[in-house]
Protein backbone atom coordinates (compact mmCIF):
# COMPACT_ATOMS: atom_id res chain seq x y z
CA UNK A 1 0.00 0.00 0.00
CA UNK A 2 1.42 3.39 -1.20
CA UNK A 3 2.16 6.32 1.37
CA UNK A 4 1.79 9.36 0.14
CA UNK A 5 5.09 11.23 -0.86
CA UNK A 6 7.38 12.46 2.64
CA UNK A 7 8.83 15.61 3.84
CA UNK A 8 11.81 15.75 6.13
CA UNK A 9 13.39 19.00 7.80
CA UNK A 10 16.28 18.53 10.46
CA UNK A 11 14.82 21.27 12.37
CA UNK A 12 12.63 20.58 15.32
CA UNK A 13 9.05 20.74 15.22
CA UNK A 14 6.04 21.90 17.99
CA UNK A 15 4.54 19.30 18.95
CA UNK A 16 1.39 17.35 17.40
CA UNK A 17 -0.13 14.40 15.95
CA UNK A 18 1.72 13.88 12.93
CA UNK A 19 -1.15 13.41 11.05
CA UNK A 20 -3.64 15.60 8.91
CA UNK A 21 -5.82 15.88 11.91
CA UNK A 22 -4.26 16.63 15.48
CA UNK A 23 -6.76 14.08 17.29
CA UNK A 24 -5.82 12.68 20.45
CA UNK A 25 -6.77 8.80 21.08
CA UNK A 26 -9.20 8.36 23.80
CA UNK A 27 -9.25 5.12 25.44
CA UNK A 28 -11.89 4.33 27.98
CA UNK A 29 -11.96 1.04 30.46
CA UNK A 30 -14.22 1.74 33.36
CA UNK A 31 -16.41 -0.60 35.27
CA UNK A 32 -18.80 0.04 38.48
CA UNK A 33 -21.54 -1.52 39.70
CA UNK A 34 -21.41 -4.28 38.40
CA UNK A 35 -21.18 -2.82 34.83
CA UNK A 36 -18.23 -2.21 32.21
CA UNK A 37 -17.67 0.50 29.83
CA UNK A 38 -14.38 0.27 27.15
CA UNK A 39 -14.79 2.33 24.40
CA UNK A 40 -11.91 3.87 21.82
CA UNK A 41 -12.30 7.07 19.96
CA UNK A 42 -10.84 10.46 19.01
CA UNK A 43 -11.38 13.67 20.52
CA UNK A 44 -9.89 17.27 19.14
CA UNK A 45 -7.85 18.84 22.05
CA UNK A 46 -8.82 22.17 21.16
CA UNK A 47 -13.35 21.12 21.52
CA UNK A 48 -13.89 22.93 25.07
CA UNK A 49 -13.90 21.28 27.90
CA UNK A 50 -17.63 21.68 28.58
CA UNK A 51 -18.12 19.09 25.85
CA UNK A 52 -16.76 15.92 28.08
CA UNK A 53 -19.23 16.20 30.09
CA UNK A 54 -21.91 16.32 27.36
CA UNK A 55 -20.59 13.47 25.65
CA UNK A 56 -20.26 11.70 29.11
CA UNK A 57 -24.36 12.23 29.97
CA UNK A 58 -24.85 11.27 26.53
CA UNK A 59 -23.11 8.20 26.35
CA UNK A 60 -24.38 6.92 29.65
CA UNK A 61 -27.95 8.22 28.40
CA UNK A 62 -27.68 6.12 25.15
CA UNK A 63 -26.20 2.83 26.74
CA UNK A 64 -28.74 3.17 29.58
CA UNK A 65 -25.13 3.22 32.16
CA UNK A 66 -25.79 4.06 36.03
CA UNK A 67 -25.61 7.52 36.50
CA UNK A 68 -22.31 7.07 38.26
CA UNK A 69 -20.51 6.53 34.86
CA UNK A 70 -21.02 9.88 33.86
CA UNK A 71 -18.38 11.67 36.63
CA UNK A 72 -15.90 8.49 35.51
CA UNK A 73 -16.10 9.10 31.84
CA UNK A 74 -15.50 12.48 31.85
CA UNK A 75 -12.76 12.52 33.90
CA UNK A 76 -10.76 9.99 32.25
CA UNK A 77 -10.96 11.89 29.19
CA UNK A 78 -10.59 14.75 30.71
CA UNK A 79 -7.29 13.44 32.24
CA UNK A 80 -5.71 11.68 28.96
CA UNK A 81 -6.65 15.54 27.13
CA UNK A 82 -4.52 16.85 30.03
CA UNK A 83 -1.87 14.65 29.41
CA UNK A 84 -1.79 15.64 25.91
CA UNK A 85 -1.67 19.21 26.17
CA UNK A 86 0.96 18.99 28.46
CA UNK A 87 2.94 18.29 25.64
CA UNK A 88 2.01 21.15 23.44
CA UNK A 89 4.64 23.93 22.45
CA UNK A 90 7.15 21.48 23.04
CA UNK A 91 9.70 20.10 20.21
CA UNK A 92 9.86 17.27 19.05
CA UNK A 93 12.24 16.19 16.58
CA UNK A 94 11.17 13.93 13.28
CA UNK A 95 13.39 14.46 10.78
CA UNK A 96 13.82 11.71 8.30
CA UNK A 97 11.88 9.42 10.86
CA UNK A 98 9.68 6.54 9.00
CA UNK A 99 8.66 4.23 11.88
CA UNK A 100 7.28 0.98 12.11
CA UNK A 101 3.50 0.00 13.12
CA UNK A 102 2.19 -2.88 13.87
CA UNK A 103 -1.52 -4.12 13.99
CA UNK A 104 -2.27 -6.93 16.09
CA UNK A 105 -5.78 -6.62 17.20
CA UNK A 106 -9.10 -9.06 16.85
CA UNK A 107 -12.60 -7.20 16.13
CA UNK A 108 -15.34 -9.30 16.64
CA UNK A 109 -14.71 -12.69 14.33
CA UNK A 110 -11.58 -10.88 12.44
CA UNK A 111 -8.11 -11.10 13.63
CA UNK A 112 -5.69 -8.14 11.95
CA UNK A 113 -1.99 -8.90 12.23
CA UNK A 114 0.13 -7.06 9.66
CA UNK A 115 2.70 -4.52 10.25
CA UNK A 116 3.91 -0.86 7.56
CA UNK A 117 6.02 1.90 7.27
CA UNK A 118 5.19 5.21 8.48
CA UNK A 119 6.21 8.48 7.51
CA UNK A 120 6.12 10.94 10.69
CA UNK A 121 7.22 13.96 8.49
CA UNK A 122 4.06 13.22 6.71
CA UNK A 123 1.54 15.71 8.25
CA UNK A 124 -0.87 14.94 5.14
CA UNK A 125 -1.54 11.46 6.28
CA UNK A 126 -5.04 9.80 7.39
CA UNK A 127 -5.27 6.91 9.35
CA UNK A 128 -8.59 6.43 8.50
CA UNK A 129 -8.37 6.85 4.99
CA UNK A 130 -5.61 4.27 5.07
CA UNK A 131 -7.98 2.03 7.45
CA UNK A 132 -10.50 2.62 5.21
CA UNK A 133 -8.26 1.21 2.07
CA UNK A 134 -6.40 -1.54 3.94
CA UNK A 135 -10.23 -3.14 4.32
CA UNK A 136 -10.85 -2.93 0.85
CA UNK A 137 -7.45 -4.74 -0.11
CA UNK A 138 -8.50 -7.38 2.11
CA UNK A 139 -12.26 -7.91 1.94
CA UNK A 140 -13.06 -7.07 5.07
CA UNK A 141 -16.53 -5.84 5.43
CA UNK A 142 -17.33 -5.80 9.31
CA UNK A 143 -17.76 -1.57 9.16
CA UNK A 144 -15.85 -1.62 12.69
CA UNK A 145 -12.68 -3.07 11.61
CA UNK A 146 -11.76 -0.06 9.81
CA UNK A 147 -12.23 1.99 13.00
CA UNK A 148 -10.00 -0.21 15.11
CA UNK A 149 -7.45 0.10 12.43
CA UNK A 150 -7.62 3.81 12.56
CA UNK A 151 -7.26 4.00 16.09
CA UNK A 152 -4.85 1.44 16.58
CA UNK A 153 -2.42 3.83 14.16
CA UNK A 154 -3.42 7.05 15.92
CA UNK A 155 -2.42 5.24 19.26
CA UNK A 156 1.12 4.12 18.00
CA UNK A 157 1.91 8.09 16.74
CA UNK A 158 0.73 9.21 19.72
CA UNK A 159 3.45 7.43 21.79
CA UNK A 160 6.10 7.72 19.40
CA UNK A 161 5.83 11.58 19.34
CA UNK A 162 5.62 11.34 23.19
CA UNK A 163 9.54 9.65 22.17
CA UNK A 164 9.86 12.51 20.13
CA UNK A 165 9.37 15.20 22.44
CA UNK A 166 11.79 13.37 25.21
CA UNK A 167 14.74 12.60 22.59
CA UNK A 168 14.56 16.76 21.92
CA UNK A 169 14.72 17.37 25.64
CA UNK A 170 17.56 15.47 26.55
CA UNK A 171 19.39 16.67 23.04
CA UNK A 172 18.80 20.17 24.66
CA UNK A 173 20.19 19.29 28.01
CA UNK A 174 22.98 17.85 26.02
CA UNK A 175 23.55 20.58 24.25
CA UNK A 176 23.41 23.16 27.02
CA UNK A 177 26.04 20.54 29.43
CA UNK A 178 28.50 20.68 26.56
CA UNK A 179 28.63 24.13 26.14
CA UNK A 180 28.75 24.90 29.76
CA UNK A 181 31.40 22.40 29.97
CA UNK A 182 33.67 24.07 27.37
CA UNK A 183 32.76 27.77 29.12
CA UNK A 184 33.99 26.23 32.58
CA UNK A 185 37.42 24.86 30.79
CA UNK A 186 37.70 28.07 28.97
CA UNK A 187 37.33 29.90 32.25
CA UNK A 188 39.52 27.79 34.17
CA UNK A 189 42.34 28.08 31.50
CA UNK A 190 41.84 31.99 31.80
CA UNK A 191 42.09 31.72 35.66
CA UNK A 192 44.81 29.61 35.87
CA UNK A 193 47.16 31.69 33.44
CA UNK A 194 45.80 34.98 35.65
CA UNK A 195 47.25 33.06 38.92
CA UNK A 196 50.44 32.41 37.34
CA UNK A 197 50.77 35.65 36.91
CA UNK A 198 49.88 36.89 40.10
CA UNK A 199 52.07 33.88 41.56
CA UNK A 200 55.40 35.67 39.91
CA UNK A 201 54.52 39.35 40.71
CA UNK A 202 54.44 38.78 44.62
CA UNK A 203 56.77 35.78 44.78
CA UNK A 204 59.34 37.50 42.94
CA UNK A 205 59.47 40.41 45.06
CA UNK A 206 59.40 38.18 48.39
CA UNK A 207 62.27 36.29 46.87
CA UNK A 208 64.46 38.90 46.06
CA UNK A 209 64.54 40.28 49.35
CA UNK A 210 65.23 36.54 51.18
CA UNK A 211 67.38 35.01 48.55
CA UNK A 212 65.69 32.23 48.26
CA UNK A 213 65.26 32.76 44.19
CA UNK A 214 65.79 28.81 43.38
CA UNK A 215 63.71 27.60 46.51
CA UNK A 216 61.12 29.55 44.34
CA UNK A 217 61.72 28.37 40.88
CA UNK A 218 61.74 24.92 42.30
CA UNK A 219 58.10 25.36 43.86
CA UNK A 220 56.80 27.01 40.62
CA UNK A 221 58.26 24.41 38.49
CA UNK A 222 57.00 21.27 40.88
CA UNK A 223 53.16 23.41 40.83
CA UNK A 224 53.06 24.44 37.09
CA UNK A 225 54.68 21.47 35.43
CA UNK A 226 53.73 18.41 37.34
CA UNK A 227 52.30 14.76 35.12
CA UNK A 228 50.28 15.22 32.36
CA UNK A 229 47.55 12.66 34.98
CA UNK A 230 48.00 14.58 38.05
CA UNK A 231 46.71 17.77 36.09
CA UNK A 232 44.13 15.70 34.13
CA UNK A 233 42.89 14.17 37.49
CA UNK A 234 43.03 18.12 39.55
CA UNK A 235 40.65 19.23 35.96
CA UNK A 236 38.41 16.56 36.37
CA UNK A 237 37.97 17.48 40.59
CA UNK A 238 37.26 20.90 39.65
CA UNK A 239 34.93 20.09 36.95
CA UNK A 240 32.68 17.77 39.10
Amino acid sequence: MKLPATSSSKAPVKFRMPTADNLVPIRLDIETEGQRYKDAFTWNPSDPDSEVVVFAKRTVRDLKLPPQFITQIAQSIQTQLTEFRSYEGQDMYTAEKIVPIKLDLRVNHTLIKDHFLWDLNNYESDPEEFARTFCNDMGIEDPEVGPAVAFAIREQLYEIAIQSVASAREIKISKKGRRGAEHAISSKGGGNALDLMKLFRYNSSVVSRRSRTSDFWNHVLLHFFKPASARLRSWETDLI
